[in-house]
């Protein structure tokens, strides 16, 4: 969704830039015309770009006022976040075929249908309150919501946390379209509340939160580096670049990297990121939450293959327009930032706060276990020919979330719980649990 810990999506990251006067003298920022070494991307309309202009001056008066040099986490943050320009916090469309890329639920509703029968045990232990973490289009909350109805199971409050305006209204007017009798239980928050109860619900919000990044030199002096971001003159004007830290970074960074660096027998030039934001995030989830759990669902790894030997690059990766590069300053705002989730970290940060890992699982293990197929048998017409292509993109949709070489086995799933009785049966984890690989 840093080097604060949130209190909510909303609230995870720092207003800590303000335009100056000293921005006014510097010279114009050259935007790539292209990622380096990545095939031609679509030029955005005139518009787009001066809103990635007014971004990338917010970013430029950043790094003036630090002295020219920034922390990648600084500036991912405000890539990502920045109040009304960042990529989440803006305008921009994000979901779907008009936008940079396609989530889970809305592939198909048997994907919510699916959650729900994970959650609805919870709930059911704990207290009928669902809160999700960045709700995207609205289309996990709807299929929950109908699906939970079915099931008996209806929660009394839906909470959103949203960044995005934008998006905001696209799930309201979803949400209305869609649960139009259900509206009155479906609340939009701007601040993670005191205490928590239910099932927090967060898919593909990890990814998206800051990390550092650093660069592991195995030479005679084996130096950790802290990498960020400064300018450097190109033709008519200035770009971003990434560069070491001008400074020593902080001893604890510096240790833990080493630490990692030894342990995994990192390569010389071996550059990688560690997460901040997703640990410090759960562990105030922790805090607040009494009872129940949390969901999440994202793309990542255990620490053991997060950092293996071989991931010399690390995992940064950038998403335009349903392609993947790996240029982070290429057009900022217009771009989502990503990288892979370390859910060792996760899990760890869960339990120095006192919860329970009561489940890790692949993504495909965890949908078969908690009943996709059944749903799609449901689904199977009995006349192919007034069916259409419905039930021919069901069946796509449902080989793309389990399929090893698509998002079954790249995405995992982990549940963190709290005051849950010991023998409570939560489909999705009977089966399929891989918490020892943590």
């Amino acid at each position: 969704m840093t080097r604060i810990v949130a209190c909510a999506i909303l609230t995870l990251y720092r207003h800590f830039y303000t335009p100056t006067l000293a921005t006014m003298s510097l010279p114009p920022i050259v935007q790539p015309a292209s990622p380096r070494g990545q095939d031609p991307l679509p030029q955005p309309g005139i518009e787009a770009q001066a809103y990635s202009r007014q971004l990338s001056e917010k970013i430029l008066t950043a790094i003036d006022q630090a002295g020219g040099w920034i922390p990648f986490t600084q500036y991912m943050e405000l890539a990502l976040y920045a109040p009304g320009l960042g990529y989440y916090s803006g305008g921009a469309r994000k979901f779907g075929g008009a936008g940079d890329f396609v989530t889970a639920p809305e592939m198909t509703p048997l994907f919510g249908r699916t959650v729900a029968n994970t959650l609805a045990p919870i709930l059911a232990a704990s207290a009928p309150i669902v809160t999700e973490a960045g709700a995207g289009t609205g289309k996990l909350a709807g299929d929950l919501l109908l699906a939970l109805e079915a099931m008996g199971q209806l929660p009394e409050r839906y909470n959103i946390l949203e960044l995005s305006a934008e998006l905001a209204e696209r799930q309201r007017e979803h949400l209305q379209a869609t649960v139009p009798h259900l509206m009155d239980r479906i609340h939009w928050l701007d601040a993670l509340p005191d205490t928590l109860s239910g099932v927090v619900v967060g898919n593909e919000v990890l990814d998206a939160m800051p990390v550092e990044l650093i660069r592991w030199q195995r030479g005679a002096t084996q130096e950790i580096q802290r990498l960020g971001v400064s300018i450097e003159s190109v033709d008519d004007g200035i770009r971003f670049v990434t560069v070491p830290a001008p400074t020593e970074a902080s001893s604890a960074l510096i240790e833990r990297a080493r630490a990692l660096a030894e342990k995994y027998n990192w390569p010389d030039d071996y550059t990688t990121e560690i997460p901040e934001a997703g640990p410090a995030w759960i562990s105030t989830l922790a805090q607040r939450l009494t009872q129940g759990a949390l969901l999440l669902i994202d793309y990542g790894f255990p620490r053991h293959e997060f950092y293996h030997h071989d991931r010399t690059g690390g995992t940064l990766m950038c998403h335009y327009r349903h392609r993947a590069h790996p240029d982070p300053y290429y057009w900022p705002g217009l771009q989502d930032i990503t990288t892979h989730v370390d859910f060792t970290s996760i899990a760890e940060a869960a339990f120095h706060a006192g919860l329970d890992v009561t489940g890790y699982c692949t993504q495909a293990g965890w949908l078969m276990d908690a009943g996709l197929l059944e749903l799609l048998a449901g689904e199977q017409p009995t006349d192919y020919t007034q069916a259409g292509g419905t039930w021919v993109r069901t069946q796509h949709a449902v080989q793309t979330l389990l399929s090893p070489a698509e998002m079954g086995e790249f995405f995992k799933v982990i549940l963190l719980t709290r005051g849950l009785p010991a023998d409570l049966r939560i489909p999705g984890f009977l089966r399929s649990d891989r918490s020892h690989t943590l």
